[in-house]
């Protein structure tokens, strides 16, 4: 019988399915629902290419949906569209979803798309099958959340394209089109195709990158650093592109197709090109043009690669690699962009066997919200990674986020007072690059390992190592408690989230700690790596000090660690624990873990009391789910809400995102520190 008013939508024909529907308009969503027939109690629908009734599917919602784009967005009639059609591999024949065929040669498969496999792989996998068996340039896979364009050049090489041809153009046309910092908001990939950067060097693997002969990590590297000198050549285009949205659209920022509408409106033409694209010039010619802006780069944010290095890539690796990654605009408010990708890359050589692990960016907000840094202070986090602590800080102290805008002379001095040390080389070069961007040039980032201080005198006699982190590393002896050791130093705040996996067993290192003993006076045979943390954190900080330090939660309960809570009862006044939910740090770890804060005991800052109250919070809301995968904040249409710069929101009970949530954990947190008249939030 007819739809009269039967409760069908599109998004319960889709739910437990792996489909999504937010690469669609609400409108054109509506408007298929509308046309729903109910037949035995299923729903059915008349084929807008077919012409007869089909059962409505998951994959034929996404298939209807994509095609009603084909025809209104991209102008094809219907007569050039096909679905179901037949693709011979031998004397086997499989059915391509939907196929657009050559205006010039009706017989000619020119686009086909798949939808039939919801996972990104298996689904360009299939994809690819058809494009070679049919000789079509052109291929997308969609399952109504993610979307991906391809330009096949060859059996083994498929390149991401920014768009499919609207019907009146050539797929020419679509790669030699100019292209500014405006184009890249409007066509960025993570909003539009709802993937990460970590699905995108994944799949940049999958293509070329495993059987390159190369390290991944280094070419990948290479490539984003690159990138982000490009995009930092254009900052004059985004301060003014900026204006002119904060201008129109005053503060209705959280609609990402009406921030596109606005931005579609602004005259580009005195833009600057972006550079860090694949323009149709030959493989050879985009090689020497890429590395050209490498060697650029390298100049404007040295100590990061050596002088001499290049980009490994074969020209046609690198072709593929460039596509994938010319339509992501990486200088993001939070990083969150970045540090998925080098998370995913870092975490499958050392970092990920050291326990160590990058810090969500919200968790990350939460601490430096809650521990309130200010102008003058020193600050260090003693197990740095990507650096998120020092980078947030430094947000937090000059204003600025991570953006392509210079910062002033005194902001720059703001961020000399900012400090990191890791004892992996390599997230210390991304590290780098990342307070290298936030400040400017000047980095305080510095390879060493925190626990083995004794070692830090041999370490600083290495001329390369003189030349990349000398003058960071005389800023940080210039805050030795004592000018003749690298035990004890001041500072103001420390933030780090130590690696947790291990113990230190060698004796030379037990000796130095007082947690290295037993009851009876005895070094012990084996120390936690995370609990001589906890002793070297509280070393580093001045009296009236504050830290923020992850931990395994087991630390906080265990009967076996109640010397080390009496250890830290005794050095400093326990401000708060924050119990973060068991998704936080997934898909790499899946520990239970709390932040505890401190603030060491000090006769005018932090006098000595027996009895005091201490916070306590537990996030239930930590914006993954249980794959480890973000989840983000939808607006009324069901897309990703957008914060004032432009970017998704992770939803989360950490924070407040500037208003963007509900108030959290660390507004609660500054209401009782106010209330308890905290030294750093009176």
């Amino acid at each position: 019988m007819p739809n009269g008013k039967n409760d069908i939508t599109l998004r319960s024909i889709l739910k437990d399915s792996s489909y999504d529907l937010s690469l669609f308009s609400p409108a054109v969503i509506k408007s298929l629902e509308s046309r729903i027939k109910v037949q035995k109690n299923k729903p059915y629908i008349s084929c807008i290419v077919r012409d007869k009734e089909v059962q409505l599917k998951p994959e034929e919602i996404v298939r209807q949906l994509y095609a009603i784009k084909l025809i209104n967005d991209y102008g094809y009639p219907k007569k050039r569209i096909r679905f179901e059609h037949p693709v011979q591999f031998g004397r086997e024949t499989k059915l391509a979803d939907i196929v657009v065929f050559d205006k010039d040669r009706p017989t000619v498969e020119y686009i086909i798309v798949e939808v039939k496999k919801p996972k990104l792989k298996d689904g360009k996998d299939q994809l690819k099958s058809y494009c070679n068996a049919t000789g079509a340039p052109i291929g997308v896979w969609s399952n109504g959340g993610q979307i991906s364009h391809y330009n096949r050049k060859d059996p083994n090489f498929f390149e991401d394209i920014t768009d499919i041809p609207k019907a009146d153009q050539t797929l020419e046309d679509i790669i030699k089109e100019r292209f500014t910092w405006k184009n890249l908001i409007v066509k960025d990939k993570i909003p539009n195709e709802g993937k990460s950067l970590k699905t995108i060097v994944t799949e940049m693997e999958d293509e070329v990158l495993a059987g390159a002969g190369v390290d991944s990590f280094e070419e990948v590297f290479k490539l984003i650093f690159t990138k982000l000198y490009d995009e930092m050549k254009s900052s004059k285009d985004k301060d003014y592109l900026d204006r002119e949205i904060k201008r129109i659209l005053k503060k209705d920022y959280g609609d990402y197709e009406k921030l596109k509408q606005v931005i579609s409106q602004v005259d580009d033409n005195d833009f600057r090109v972006l550079e860090f694209r694949n323009t149709g010039q030959s493989e050879g010619e985009l090689k020497k043009k890429i590395q050209r802006l490498f060697d650029e780069a390298k100049k404007k944010w040295p100590g990061v690669f050596p002088d001499e290095s290049r980009i490994d890539l074969s020209p046609s690796h690198l072709s593929v690699c460039v596509s994938s990654l010319q339509d992501v605009k990486l200088f993001n408010s939070n990083l969150q962009v970045i540090d998925e990708a080098f998370e995913y890359l870092v975490s499958k050589s050392s970092k990920g066997e050291k326990g160590q692990y990058f810090t969500p960016r919200h968790v990350i907000d939460m601490c430096v919200k809650m521990l309130n840094p200010q102008k003058g202070e020193y600050m260090i986090d003693t197990a740095s990674g990507s650096c998120g602590f020092t980078v947030h800080t430094i947000f937090q102290l000059t204003g600025h986020l991570f953006e392509n805008t210079e910062i002033s002379q005194e902001e720059k001095e703001d961020v000399l007072k900012v400090f990191g040390i890791d004892f992996d080389e390599k997230v210390v070069r991304v590290a780098r690059t990342l307070n290298l961007i936030a400040g400017d040039g000047e980095t305080n980032v510095l390879h060493l390992n925190t626990l083995d201080y004794d070692r830090w005198n041999e370490t600083t006699k290495n001329e390369d190592w003189i030349m990349t982190y000398g003058s960071g590393f005389k800023r940080l002896e210039a805050l030795k408690k004592d000018k003749g050791q690298n035990k004890e130093f001041l500072f103001d705040i420390l933030m780090a989230n130590p690696p947790f996996a291990g113990d230190i067993k060698e004796s030379r290192i037990i000796h130095k700690y007082e947690l290295g003993y037993n009851k009876q006076n005895k070094p012990k045979s084996k120390v936690g790596r995370d609990i001589l943390f906890i002793e070297r954190n509280l070393d580093f900080i001045k009296p009236g000090g504050r830290l923020g330090i992850v931990l395994p939660q087991g630390r906080l309960n265990n009967f076996s660690d109640k010397d080390l809570r009496k250890y830290v009862a005794n050095k400093a006044r326990i401000l708060a624990v924050v119990g973060l939910h068991g998704n936080t740090f997934k898909p790499h770890a899946g520990t239970k873990t709390s932040v505890l804060f401190l603030q060491k005991w000090d006769d005018k800052l932090c006098p000595k009391r027996k009895d005091y109250p201490i916070f306590f919070a537990v996030s239930d809301k930590s914006g993954k789910d249980n794959s480890g995968e973000y989840v983000y904040v939808k607006n009324g249409n069901g897309k990703p809400k957008l914060d004032k710069y432009g970017h998704i929101i992770v939803e989360h009970d950490l924070h407040n995102h500037k208003g963007e949530l509900p108030d959290g954990i660390a507004e609660a947190f500054i209401d009782w520190a106010k209330k308890e008249k905290l030294s750093f939030w009176k």
